[in-house]
C-alpha cells in the first residue's frame, strides 16, 4: 500500500537478495518487493548489541516490507516476518545464494516484476521441500529470461522454424538459436531434453544436463563475468575432492 502523500509503502512482501554494513549500525540492503520490483534500502540501526526489527532481516524469508521510495534508494522504516518457514537445507543454502545473484545481475531496479517474485517464491519453496535442486535452478533460469525477455525457444529451429524433434540432436549458439547438430558435436543436446525444458518437465539426468548448457550459453550472453556463486560453489567441490 502506497500513501500518496509521504510515498510510503507499508507492509509489502519481500525477500531480502544481499546486504553490506554502512557506518557503524546500519545496512544497505537489495531487496526483491512483489509489486515494486528490486530496490536499494538503507536499514539504520540493524547492527549492534539490540539491532532495530531484531533478527527478521534474513535471507530467503518472506517478509513485509515498510519503507520510504527513494529515487535511487528508500528506507526502511519496518520489517516483520510473514510467515513462518523453515530455513533452507544446508544443502540448498549455495542454491539460494545463486538464485539471489541472478536476480542482482538479471533485474534493474524500480521494475515491478511480479511475476519474478512469484517464481523465485516457488524456487525457495521447492529447495525448501527438497525437490531436487538441480531442476529448481534449471526452471528458474528458464523463467528469469523469459521475464528479462531474454527467452530462449525451445520448440524450433533457429533458422527454418521447423519444430524440434525429440530424436534429433541440436547445438545451441546464444547469438543464433537452436540449430541441427551435425555428426558427433561435443555440444550436442538432445531435441527430447528441449521439449522437456519446454514443458518443465525435467526429470532425467541427461535431460537436465542438457538444460543446464543450454541456459548456461543463454545467461552467459547477459551476464559480466562469472558468477560469484558458481566460483564459490567450484572451489567448494574442489575441496571436497582432496
Amino acid at each position: 500500500m502506497v500513501t500518496a502523500q509521504s510515498r510510503r509503502i507499508l507492509l509489502a512482501p519481500g525477500y531480502i537478495l544481499h546486504h553490506r554494513p554502512y557506518r557503524d549500525t546500519s545496512r544497505i540492503l537489495e531487496v526483491l518487493v512483489r509489486d515494486h520490483g528490486r530496490l536499494t534500502l538503507f536499514a539504520r540501526g540493524v547492527r549492534g548489541p539490540k539491532p532495530r526489527f531484531g533478527a527478521v532481516l534474513q535471507p530467503f524469508e518472506l517478509l513485509l516490507l515498510s519503507f520510504q521510495v527513494g529515487r535511487e534508494a528508500g528506507q526502511l522504516t519496518g520489517a516483520e516476518s510473514a510467515q513462518s518457514s523453515p530455513p533452507l537445507p544446508a544443502g540448498s543454502l549455495m542454491a539460494g545464494f545463486y538464485l539471489n545473484e541472478l536476480l542482482l545481475k538479471l533485474t534493474a531496479r524500480h521494475d515491478p516484476m511480479a511475476q519474478v517474485f512469484e517464481d523465485y517464491r516457488r524456487a525457495l519453496e521447492g529447495l525448501r521441500a527438497g525437490l531436487r535442486v538441480e531442476a529448481v535452478l534449471r526452471l528458474f533460469e528458464k523463467r528469469l529470461l523469459e521475464s528479462a525477455g531474454y527467452g530462449v525457444d525451445l520448440t524450433s529451429e533457429a533458422r527454418t522454424g521447423r519444430a524440434i524433434e525429440a530424436g534429433r540432436f541440436y547445438r545451441f549458439r546464444a547469438s543464433e538459436g537452436l540449430v541441427p547438430a551435425q555428426g558427433d558435436e561435443a555440444d550436442a543436446v538432445a531435441g527430447e531434453s528441449l521439449l522437456e525444458l519446454a514443458r518443465e518437465e525435467l526429470t532425467e539426468g541427461s535431460a537436465l544436463e542438457d538444460a543446464r548448457r543450454v541456459l548456461k550459453a543463454a545467461l552467459a550472453q547477459r551476464l559480466e563475468g562469472e558468477l560469484t556463486t558458481r566460483r564459490v560453489a567450484r572451489a567448494i567441490a574442489g575441496a571436497k575432492t582432496r
